[in-house]
């Protein structure tokens, strides 16, 4: 068949992504671009938000048949298959067996007490859930985008795969996002309920915790914890494992693995996937817009848990805990220490919080998946 030069060039557009492409598509491009944007020049949690955004790209060009998740199965293509092991919850357990086995527990071990900041530190999930019902979603819909308020990417990937799975897109970049905005959402509200005399509090250094407490301690929590909520058993089951192989100190091969390529490998496969979930016809709805403000609302309630059980053991222990470490006790490792530290230093220079606070953040690692946890033993 023979053809004009320019009927070839009419047949190459018209079969193209230009003529396919919707506003909505436009609108969510735009947005992926400004989430790489972030990610790159404002390096907020780029390990996440880069494959994350990216991956909202690819499933937006139209066409492309990169969908992780679609309505049409003539649709389906590579993010698809890869997407099985979010939709499994695979993924999720491999990115905590790494968390695990890059994580000291040291800090949680010397000060046992740092238990109850990472479990106030978990209040903002429970407000979100009773407004998200309040709001009129399900108790499934609701538990999910509670669980925002951990700070804890993959258990908040985990429950809603489980509970609600069309709520996937928005609650894990709602929840990726939130993570990698902590150094500008928590500062405030730091600031708003600590006095600057209690964030100058320099606290004493922390005992030295032995070899033998690290070793039974993720043996010890991996029983109890699964005895009483065994459908957490997968996150804690794999955090535990990594943390063992770590501390065990005759695996050192298997912890470098867990703590590098297995990690890097599945946080792009993760964060590719989820992203590539976020198609705009699903994605641009005001059901969304309600998600990301329950999501905000939850982090925030989460630190403002955290701080004010941090002022009332600082009065119990007569100044001798700085609050600023209860902030901390949201889930996200180490980001949340690390500002505790910042703003403790801002106070006096002389402050040093990290390892105080790193105890309340890794126990807020355990309180986001025991939370999910009651969540899938209540509606799952």
């Amino acid at each position: 068949m023979d053809f004009s030069f320019i009927e070839i060039i009419q047949k190459i557009i018209k079969e193209s992504g230009f003529a396919a492409i919707t506003w909505q598509q436009m609108v969510m491009i735009a947005v992926a671009c400004v989430l790489i944007y972030l990610a790159i020049v404002k390096k907020f949690e780029p390990l996440l938000l880069l494959p994350i955004a990216f991956g909202m790209l690819l499933a937006n060009l139209p066409l492309a048949g990169m969908k992780s998740n679609p309505d049409d199965p003539d649709e389906i293509g590579l993010l698809y298959y890869i997407y099985q092991g979010v939709k499994l919850g695979i993924y999720p357990s491999l990115i905590f067996l790494g968390i695990g086995a890059m994580t000291d527990f040291g800090p949680l071990i010397a000060r046992p007490s740092s238990l109850f900041l990472g479990a106030a530190a978990q209040f903002g999930i429970y407000v979100a859930f009773i407004v998200a019902v309040i709001l009129g979603f399900s108790p499934q819909e609701a538990a999910s985008i509670g669980i925002i308020g951990g700070a804890d990417g993959p258990t908040a990937i985990y429950l809603t795969t489980k509970l609600a799975p069309d709520l996937l897109p928005a609650i894990a970049i709602a929840a990726y996002s939130y993570m990698a905005l902590i150094p500008m959402i928590q500062p405030p509200l730091m600031r708003l309920l600590t006095t600057k005399k209690e964030r100058k509090i320099e606290m004493v250094q922390l005992r030295q915790v032995s070899k033998v407490e690290k070793i039974i301690f993720p043996i010890v929590v991996t029983i109890i914890t699964t005895l009483l909520l065994p459908s957490v058993a997968p996150l804690i089951g794999m955090l535990m494992l990594g943390n063992l192989f770590r501390e065990s100190g005759v695996v050192d091969r298997l912890s470098d693995t867990a703590q590098n390529a297995l990690i890097n490998i599945v946080t792009i496969f993760l964060g590719t996937t989820v992203g590539a979930t976020a198609v705009a016809e699903k994605f641009l709805r005001w059901h969304t817009l309600k998600i990301v403000f329950l999501g905000l609302m939850a982090f925030m309630f989460s630190t403002i848990g955290g701080i004010l059980l941090g002022k009332l053991m600082c009065w119990l222990s007569r100044g001798k805990i700085n609050p600023l470490i209860g902030s901390a006790g949201v889930s996200a490792v180490p980001m949340a220490a690390r500002v505790s530290q910042i703003e403790g230093q801002k106070a006096n220079p002389a402050n040093y919080l990290l390892m105080h606070a790193m105890g309340p953040n890794v126990a807020g690692v355990i309180g986001s998946a025991v939370a999910a946890g009651i969540f899938l033993a209540l509606f799952g």
